[in-house]
């Protein structure tokens, strides 16, 4: 069981990987502000964040960047609906381990949460 931070500002997308994740028996976190999702993220071990690349005030890569600086072990799961290559080359220069691309797919979403936690251990 890993501690999970999604941060979305499209609060259902961010309920539907809560509900994915928790039925998995993970706990789970959403956020739809940055600065909640940060403050949450210092005083707490975060597994690995789920981050939306399109966010209110910042990116999801700028997100990241803070995340890690609180939580450098943490593994990142970047989600967009417009998936770019420099996008993709950015979040994983920044750390992410994977990249989902919306509408979010359940079974993909398990898979890649799966495989990197699985691969941090």
């Amino acid at each position: 069981m890993a501690n999970i931070l999604v941060l979305d500002d499209i609060s259902d997308a961010g309920m539907l990987v809560k509900r994915i994740l928790e039925r998995k028996g993970h706990k789970v976190w959403n956020f739809t502000e940055e600065e909640d999702a940060l403050k949450h993220a210092a005083g707490k071990r975060i597994d690995l964040a789920i981050l939306d690349i399109k966010l209110k005030k910042m990116t999801g890569v700028e997100a990241l960047e803070e995340l890690k600086k609180v939580n450098p072990e943490m593994k990142a799961i970047m989600l967009t609906g417009y998936p770019t290559l420099e996008t993709a080359r950015e979040s994983l220069r920044l750390g992410a381990q994977e990249y989902c691309v919306k509408p979010i797919n359940k079974e993909e979403l398990e898979a890649k949460v799966a495989e990197v936690l699985d691969g941090g251990e």
